[in-house]
């Protein structure tokens, strides 16, 4: 048989096998097509699903229906922040069917099962719903998981910030292996930050913990909302650099100690200085809303109230 000969059956047989492969049996599944952000500007904003209404017209809504919404609303995509509620199987066909991007997921038992309990067990659990999250963002196309790390009332403050690091450690090799970030909230948990001191506090303790992993994989999705009553958010920009991944957005007023609607009157947020701040860091990523939600009226004026604060 001559070389050339061979080499053109032998191509011919790969063809066969490779369409054969392309061809899926009768009654399997199709693989649904690959859901894309709405935008590729430098800020993506996104609302968490909590925020969109459940029901409509005295009708309960589906998973589906509610990141449609959303997307209505003019938003780049969801943070799926109801990952305790669905399986992995369940969110994806949900970002799938939808059409919706979505960059994240949250589980809220972080709050009541804690990874700085002093109860081993539950201790346990909180990783598990941790690692639950970085599988269904995974699943989902998304970028990371936001996690609350935990309550400084669970013990000395050495103590309590050992525990979380050591449980978030166990969980790096997942993280990486899926490609997701486990991404640290700055909230009112009394923990690396003084509960009890005034304002203009600095970012230095966060700093210090998240660089104690020396990984890659463990991030802030900085609350801006929340740091205001503590902080100057543009220091903190400066300050937590890289580390900044992603970003929680919400009104606050100092003046009357608050949450409030973003750049409403009451909002006392120096919003100039941090898009200054964003754009001095080169900040590129996610910005989310963390407000009162509803209906996709409520939804849009969300939207334009994030693009006003953070000029995009």
């Amino acid at each position: 048989m001559s070389t050339s000969t061979f080499s053109r059956r032998h191509f011919l047989a790969l063809g066969a096998v490779a369409t054969a492969t392309l061809v899926a049996p009768a009654g399997a599944q199709q693989p649904g097509p690959v859901v894309l952000p709405g935008s590729s500007r430098r800020i993506l904003l996104s609302c968490k699903l909590g925020m969109i209404a459940t029901k409509a017209g005295g009708k309960k809504l589906t998973i589906v229906e509610r990141l449609k919404m959303a997307q209505e609303a003019g938003f780049d995509g969801v943070d799926f922040d109801e990952a305790g509620r669905f399986t992995v199987e369940q969110a994806r066909e949900a970002v799938r069917e939808s059409g919706v991007f979505c960059h994240n997921a949250i589980n809220h038992t972080h709050w009541d099962v804690r990874l700085t309990d002093p109860k081993p067990e539950k201790r346990d659990q909180a990783r598990a719903n941790l690692e639950h999250c970085l599988r269904v963002a995974h699943a989902i196309g998304g970028s990371g998981i936001l996690i609350v790390v935990g309550k400084g009332e669970d013990g000395p403050a050495e103590e309590v910030e050992g525990r979380c690091r050591e449980e978030i450690k166990k969980s790096l090799p997942l993280a990486a292996s899926l490609g997701q970030p486990i991404l640290i909230e700055n909230v009112w948990n009394r923990m690396m930050y003084d509960h009890d001191k005034p304002p203009e506090q600095s970012a230095e303790r966060f700093v210090k913990f998240i660089d104690s992993f020396q990984s890659p994989w463990v991030g802030l999705y900085y609350d801006i909302g929340n740091d205001w009553k503590y902080g100057q958010p543009a220091e903190w920009i400066h300050t937590l650099g890289r580390r900044s991944v992603k970003l929680d957005i919400k009104g606050f007023s100092r003046a009357k100690d608050k949450f409030v609607d973003i750049t409403s009157p009451e909002d006392d947020v120096p919003w100039e200085k941090v898009r200054a701040a964003l754009g001095a860091v080169g900040f590129t990523g996610w910005a989310t809303a963390e407000v009162g939600g509803g209906d996709v009226r409520r939804l849009t004026t969300v939207r334009e109230q994030m693009q006003k604060a953070l000029g995009v």
